[in-house]
């Protein structure tokens, strides 16, 4: 790793952050926290920045691929695999949301800490923007996340989704609801005068 990467350790895993990738703060946590704990077959890790959501859940599933578009992030999210000793359990791939995946391909957990901060168009020019630039309302990447993760998602799978309150979580509720899955609120994490983290559950309406 660069020699200006820092390291981190949450809950047993040992996490190495270069500087062009996203360091874990208090959404990376509350997200860790409230994971599935069941054993899960299938999970995709969608923006897995340094791996913390992949690695975790590689621990008690029998399969985890992690997605990023940023290059940086994906070397990183290996190594730390590598150190936290399930390499073995995941697969990396760099890509623009589903863009590098085949449409055939079917998760029982899908997972996205989603860049949801509203922003300007220049702000996610920039390899660590990406990570949480969501444009003007912060909804240019939900709302692309939304349309497509259905389309890859088992049928009696779940789709995990953190974002903020600043970029409209109703608006989330109403997009899923529109792809036939119903919501569920999972944690929420108030800052005052300032947002609330909410992560939100989606999974096919009985």
């Amino acid at each position: 790793m660069p020699s200006q990467s820092k390291r981190l350790i949450f809950n047993n895993c040992v996490l190495e952050v270069c500087a062009e990738v996203y360091e874990p703060a208090e959404d990376s946590f509350l997200f860790a926290e409230n994971l599935p704990k069941q054993k899960t077959a299938c999970v995709l890790d969608m923006g897995t920045g340094c791996g913390i959501l992949g690695i975790i859940t590689a621990k008690r599933a029998h399969y985890v691929l992690a997605v990023d578009i940023n290059p940086h992030a994906i070397r990183c999210a290996k190594q730390n695999a590598n150190i936290n000793k399930v390499s073995g359990k995941m697969a990396f791939i760099q890509g623009d949301l589903f863009s590098a995946l085949k449409p055939n391909k079917k998760f029982d957990l899908i997972l996205f800490n989603a860049p949801y901060l509203p922003s300007e168009e220049t702000e996610n020019t920039f390899w660590l923007g990406r990570a949480w630039a969501g444009g003007t309302t912060g909804r240019q990447v939900i709302d692309q996340f939304i349309l497509q993760a259905p389309h890859y998602l088992k049928r009696n799978g779940k789709i995990l989704l953190m974002q903020s309150s600043l970029s409209n979580v109703e608006e989330t509720c109403r997009l899923f609801s529109a792809q036939s899955l119903s919501t569920n609120i999972v944690a929420v994490q108030s800052f005052p005068f300032f947002e609330t983290l909410v992560l939100i559950e989606a999974q096919a309406s009985t």
